[in-house]
C-alpha cells in the first residue's frame, strides 16, 4: 500500500491551481468537474511523488484553511539543488520565512503557500 495524494484545503480552485501550477511548478493533473460546484483537482510536483488533492473548503473546514499544519512545518518538498529552487521559489514571489539555514541533513528554509501552511524547501546531505 502507499499514499498516492491527500485532501488540500483551499478558498477557490483556481487561484490554488494557478498558485501551485505557476509558483511552485507543480502540475495539474487532473481538473473534473463533480456537480454542484465540486471538482476533483489534482497536482503533483515536478518530478513526481505525493499528488494534493485541492479541495474548495464548506463550512467549518474554511476555519482550517492555512492551518492544516496546526502551525508547525506541514509539508516537505525536496530538492536536488537547494539554490536553484530557492532563487526560482523567491523570484516568484514566496514568502520564506527565515533564510536558509545548514543543518546536520541537509540545507533548509522554511516557506509559507498562500494561504499561510508552512513548507519545508530541502535539500539532504549527501
Amino acid at each position: 500500500m502507499k499514499i498516492t495524494h491527500f485532501t488540500y484545503l483551499v478558498r477557490e480552485y483556481d487561484e490554488a491551481i494557478a498558485w501551485f501550477t505557476r509558483v511552485l511548478g507543480f502540475a495539474l493533473v487532473e481538473d473534473s468537474d463533480l456537480g454542484g460546484g465540486k471538482r476533483w483537482v489534482l497536482v503533483e510536483p515536478d518530478g513526481g511523488g505525493v499528488r494534493l488533492l485541492l479541495a474548495k473548503a464548506v463550512g467549518e473546514q474554511a476555519d482550517h484553511i492555512g492551518r492544516q499544519g496546526g502551525g508547525r512545518v506541514f509539508l516537505f518538498s525536496q530538492t536536488d539543488d537547494f539554490a536553484r529552487d530557492h532563487a526560482t521559489f523567491a523570484a516568484r514571489g514566496v514568502h520564506f520565512i527565515e533564510p536558509p539555514r545548514h543543518e546536520a541533513y541537509g540545507t533548509v528554509a522554511v516557506f509559507e503557500d498562500l494561504y499561510g501552511n508552512r513548507w519545508d524547501l530541502i535539500e539532504p546531505k549527501g
